[in-house]
């Protein structure tokens, strides 16, 4: 069977561009949550960027990107640069899988409260295949490009479905990823009306977020692009490129019980799924980063999935969700955690679950602590993302 490498890694994130720097402020459990939009009815926290779109478009270019395909662009071109720049590939077989849970939040705010006057690109600017698209035009990927809009699994299910391609000989190449950029208030009115936002405290915004919490109240939302570069391992080897580490497992299920209440047993399917793929038995995983979020029901609901898996192995089992810090990124969160995945797995570290401090005795999970853990002997980790829908996907990553 083909092994699929991750060659290289691009990331345009809340805690900056650079991977290993994004990675080493999350070990610190830095957090990037700061209050928004202070003249909406009720406070409001979010992980924002700063982000420069003059870097990666032209003047003329610019109004007719919409800042989540900026944002994809980017990211998608520094994976590139750093998995060697892949001269060698056809345009033919390149091929980009993205994923987008909204599409162009921006260029929808800015036609609502124009004033009667519209934008004539907001139609392609908030298309949610337009990120996809524009990382094509720009890497001249003339091989399939598709685009995966499954809520906060997206960007998960758009890299197991790359990995497939990789693995079948469809593409020679994939670049696949995330993206979402929907720190707007029209959005943010939206998630608050579902009360799915943690409340802000002034002066406590930093911490509103705390996955597996006996408090836990809620999660905030992030912005940002994660796109990975896949290829053969073989592949990798003939051409002299170092691999941060192999996808070897993927698994995807629906609960098909209800639009947004998870369902642990649809969870757990895919957590199993990408075991079997793998070839891997629960205690060979020695790290889970979560999806998450910080709700009352949703942890409880994940926590009860994993027990159901790993069984007696679970308390070997080191769990974080590592959105406390850098929030949830909806579409790309998938993609962003996949890489802070590949990274804990390389460099022998798992980031904390931060802000815990007093976790669910109810779960019985065993918690990576504040302070972020050494694990020099981890072999291989999963990232989980589970949707709004009842779509699940779950990603196994091992060493390289």
């Amino acid at each position: 069977m083909t092994q699929v490498a991750i060659t290289g890694l691009g990331v345009v994130s809340p805690h900056g561009e650079d991977a290993q720097a994004m990675f080493a402020a999350l070990m610190r459990g830095e957090s990037a949550i700061r209050p928004v939009f202070p003249d909406l009815p009720k406070p409001a926290a979010a992980a924002t960027l700063q982000f420069d779109g003059s870097r990666w478009f032209t003047k003329l270019q610019l109004p007719g990107v919409d800042r989540v395909s900026q944002l994809a662009v980017a990211a998608a071109e520094m994976a590139v640069r750093d998995a060697g720049a892949l001269r060698d590939v056809a345009p033919e077989r390149l091929g980009v899988y993205g994923g987008c849970g909204m599409g162009g939040a921006t260029a929808l705010e800015a036609a609502y409260r124009g004033n009667g006057r519209v934008p004539p690109l907001t139609i392609p600017a908030f298309m949610p295949n337009a990120p996809a698209s524009q990382v094509a035009m720009r890497l001249n990927a003339r091989g399939p490009v598709f685009t995966y809009s499954v809520a906060c699994a997206s960007s998960a299910v758009a890299i197991a479905e790359a990995a497939k391609a990789v693995q079948r000989g469809e593409v020679d190449v994939a670049i696949a990823g995330g993206s979402e950029a929907l720190i707007v208030p029209g959005v943010v009115l939206a998630w608050q009306a579902m009360q799915t936002l943690a409340p802000v405290v002034a002066g406590e915004e930093s911490r509103a977020v705390r996955p597996f919490a006996a408090d836990r109240a809620g999660f905030a939302l992030g912005e940002g692009a994660a796109f990975l570069v896949l290829e053969s391992a073989e592949r990798a080897r003939a051409r002299g490129a170092a691999a941060h580490a192999l996808l070897t497992g993927w698994g995807h299920s629906c609960d098909a019980t209800h639009l947004t209440k998870p369902d642990a047993a649809g969870q757990a399917r895919a957590m199993r799924a990408a075991l079997q793929v793998a070839g891997l038995q629960p205690s060979d995983v020695g790290y889970c980063n979560a999806h998450g979020t910080a709700t009352r029901i949703g942890d409880g609901v994940e926590a009860e999935a994993l027990s159901a898996v790993w069984g007696d192995a679970i308390g070997a089992l080191r769990v974080s969700s590592t959105k406390a810090l850098h929030g949830h990124l909806l579409g790309a969160a998938g993609a962003l955690e996949a890489a802070i995945t590949v990274l804990a797995v390389k460099n022998g570290q798992l980031p904390p679950n931060a802000h815990a401090e007093q976790p669910d005795p109810a779960f019985g999970l065993n918690l990576v602590p504040a302070a972020g853990l050494d694990a020099p002997d981890l072999r291989a980790a999963v990232s989980s993302s589970f949707a709004f829908g009842g779509s699940n996907a779950v990603l196994l990553f091992e060493r390289s």
